[in-house]
């Protein structure tokens, strides 16, 4: 164990995870003069942007929505150059983060967590890494993600393949050469949508198993002019303030009309301004009532499929393309460029997965029932285990040795996204129950809050943050109670439904941004009487 990893000290906080969340915390704690380490499983900084670096892999939430609000100077200096940018430039960003505020001297990289265990008397954690090393810190801050788990289902014969298989979110950092190759894609969610048409010009063929089709929208995404970038410069306490108070996180503007209230003209040119309309402004800045009116997003689908059957000239393919199963908004659309054009390409063919399932991965392809197509390389694009994937991960034992996962077996129990009651000094910001929009500015909000608290802890000589088990129960009450609230399928990833042997539960919050505020604020306000501020009962060693 190197001399750098071997801090026999008590630290008053540990970081899990590098990603958007983490670097946000780690940044708050060392600017409040805390010691502090964070722990990262991989060899670099970004998370998300660091393991999804498979080709066309870029933001669809627009890049400066995205980034870091606490530092006007960093907004000023760094230009992104795409409005939705590219996962290279997506990394160099964090890199610069880290570096311009000298951050990368309290991460400890290649440094995967294996277990966290709480001692009571002492109000401490010892956290544990795989490769032995090993802190003990006053508070922990799980900034591991709800993205960061990837799944891969369990297919008869997978092991046995012969060729490469690569998940999109654990891309190799050597790129991979798809010249001349059999290729095939199993999933097509966000990742999927972005890789078809990447690769589709190089490989010798793509064949793309899907199990459901998506809305599919154009991200319609181009370069940053001079102009704009001169604007966002000159605008960002104006951005910061709506960024920090918009219900979606995003700088979209709410549209107040209702579909139901215009003639059927107006809504067609409106459709058509909206399918030419940048990444999630398809659901942002859509009429008001097109989630929740079934004739506005009946039509609305309507105007989609006939783009989809104008585009893609083989109409069964054209079909396949097509939702059937759920109206816009149902399951989280994906954003692309030229995905519905590549499958006009002789080398890249369409199999639904409901029509004609995969029995079974051979030495040399796969195989379903219309027969055995081979192959030199699979790739995974099935998701994540969305959520709690990585807090489960952990190895979290809590207040009298309870695991975390045990726990929450039966969907996460937390109070504001950020906490749960029988964790003491345990912190989640960027976990479950925690968004419902762009999860940047949402985690940011509970990275806030979580450093107000540890700040409160310090100034009046605390020890212990416990969160009181009734408040716990009344915000998982309010987020398994609110699912009308929410526009997302409960076979959604959003709920784990994706999983196999997951409970089926909420993973988001769908009472939304302005509530999570409104609650935190109430919190503070009243000197945080949903949690328990104590003395340990003993010193540490």
């Amino acid at each position: 164990m190197s001399e750098s990893t071997t801090d026999t000290g008590l630290l008053d906080v540990v970081i899990v995870g590098a990603g958007v969340t983490g670097i946000h915390q780690l940044y708050r704690a060392r600017e409040a003069g805390f010691s502090v380490r964070l722990l990262e499983a991989g060899t670099g900084v970004g998370g998300t942007w660091y393991w999804n670096r498979y080709p066309e892999a870029r933001f669809d939430s627009e890049r400066y929505t995205y980034g870091y609000l606490f530092s006007q100077e960093l907004w000023e200096e760094w230009e992104w150059t795409e409005h939705y940018a590219g996962q290279p430039e997506i990394e160099r960003y964090f890199n610069h983060v880290v570096d311009r505020f000298g951050l990368r001297s309290d991460i400890l990289f290649g440094t995967r967590v294996g277990s966290a265990v709480y001692d009571e008397d002492r109000g401490t954690w010892t956290v544990t890494a795989e490769d032995g090393t090993t802190l003990r810190t006053r508070f922990l801050v799980a900034a591991t993600g709800v993205l960061s788990v990837p799944f891969v289902p369990d297919i008869e014969g997978r092991a046995d393949f012969r060729g490469e298989q690569h998940h999109t979110a654990r891309w190799p950092r050597t790129p991979i050469d798809f010249t001349g190759r059999r290729v095939a894609l199993v999933g097509t969610g966000s990742s999927g949508v972005q890789i078809v048409p990447a690769i589709a010009d190089q490989v010798a063929d793509l064949t793309v198993y899907q199990l459901k089709a998506d809305w599919v929208t154009p991200l319609n995404n181009r370069p940053i002019t001079a102009a704009e970038q001169a604007r966002l410069k000159a605008d960002f306490e104006r951005i910061r303030a709506t960024l920090d108070t918009s219900p979606s996180g995003f700088l979209h503007e709410i549209n107040p009309q209702n579909g139901a209230d215009v003639s059927a003209e107006e809504r067609q040119e409106f459709y058509e301004k909206i399918w030419n309309s940048p990444g999630f402004t398809k659901l942002t800045e859509h009429y008001r009532d097109m989630t929740f009116n079934p004739v506005v997003n009946a039509e609305w689908c309507d105007f989609m499929a006939a783009k989809i059957r104008g585009i893609v000239a083989d109409p069964e393919t054209a079909e396949k393309l097509v939702p059937k199963d759920g109206g816009y908004g149902a399951r989280r659309p994906p954003f692309g460029t030229g995905y519905f054009e590549a499958y006009n390409r002789p080398n890249v063919s369409l199999v639904s997965l409901p029509d004609d399932p995969i029995l079974r991965i051979t030495e040399d392809g796969i195989e379903t029932g219309a027969g055995l197509r081979e192959f030199d390389i699979i790739i995974w694009g099935t998701g994540y285990d969305f959520g709690t994937g990585a807090l489960n991960r952990l190895g979290v034992r809590g207040a009298g040795g309870l695991p975390l996962k045990e726990y929450w077996a039966d969907g996460p129990r937390t109070y504001l996204g950020v906490a749960a009651a029988g964790f003491p000094n345990l912190f989640f910001p960027g976990g479950p129950h925690g968004a419902l929009g762009n999860n940047p500015r949402y985690a940011g909000d509970q990275v806030e809050f979580v450093h107000r608290a540890l700040l409160h802890a310090r100034e009046h000589g605390h020890d212990v943050i416990a969160v009181e088990p009734a408040a716990e129960k009344e915000w998982t009450d309010l987020m398994n109670s609110s699912d009308s609230m929410s526009i997302f399928q409960r076979s959604s990833y959003f709920y784990g439904a994706n999983i196999p042997g997951k409970a089926v539960s909420q993973l988001l919050n769908p009472t939304g941004r302005w509530k999570l505020q409104e609650l935190i604020r109430e919190v503070e306000e009243n000197d945080y009487a949903t949690f328990d501020f104590s003395k340990a009962r003993r010193r540490p060693a």
